[in-house]
């Protein structure tokens, strides 16, 4: 598995190895971490986006990456770019959109790692792939993924925000918002 590693002053963001398999299925389980996902997942759901997410990099060049302390080696989640699998207004099959996210165990919040590492996605997504926009989103009411999007820069316009295209209008999770990046002199923030 070869691939674009990143290194930030405190993370390293590298391809998966089966070592990450039983901590990322006990994250997907976690219901703290999946409050603004439609359910937890179980060890196969969670072995299977790993599958996912290894055949994105394969494809593309470019994924969600497993997220390492580099202090301890502690695997502590995803953070990366992806390509949403669903249309709405900000992405079509002839336009396709580039989303930054990410994913941290419970334990790993409150210590800026996920907007350390989304900030040097976001770099690379702008100075290596060369991307004219990146977006973001979530659930209308998921405070901590938006403040993580205004930490590294990202801007949200109401007139953006959608009805998720894979959830009923009635489900509570249903209203997002998006929020959107561009390039600039320099990243990360």
């Amino acid at each position: 598995m070869t691939g674009p590693r990143l290194v930030t002053e405190r993370l390293l963001l590298r391809r998966w190895t089966p070592a990450d398999r039983a901590p990322f299925a006990a994250l997907n389980a976690d219901p703290r971490v999946m409050e603004h996902f439609p359910s937890t997942l179980d060890a196969a759901a969670s072995d299977a986006m790993i599958e996912r997410i290894e055949q994105g990099f394969e494809r593309a060049g470019f994924g969600l990456w497993a997220v390492e302390r580099r202090d301890t080696g502690e695997f502590i989640g995803f953070v990366g770019l992806s390509r949403p699998g669903f249309t709405a207004h900000f992405t079509s099959p002839e336009h396709p959109a580039v989303e930054v996210g990410w994913r941290l165990a419970a334990d790993a919040w409150g210590n800026g790692y996920a907007s350390e590492a989304a900030s040097a996605a976001l770099a690379f997504g702008f100075e290596q792939l060369g991307l004219g926009e990146i977006v973001s989103f979530t659930a209308l009411g998921n405070l901590r993924s938006r403040k993580v999007m205004e930490r590294i820069g990202m801007t949200h316009d109401p007139a953006d925000d959608f009805d998720h295209p894979a959830l009923p209008r009635t489900d509570r999770l249903s209203r997002h918002v998006l929020y959107r990046a561009r390039p600039r002199e320099s990243w990360p923030v």
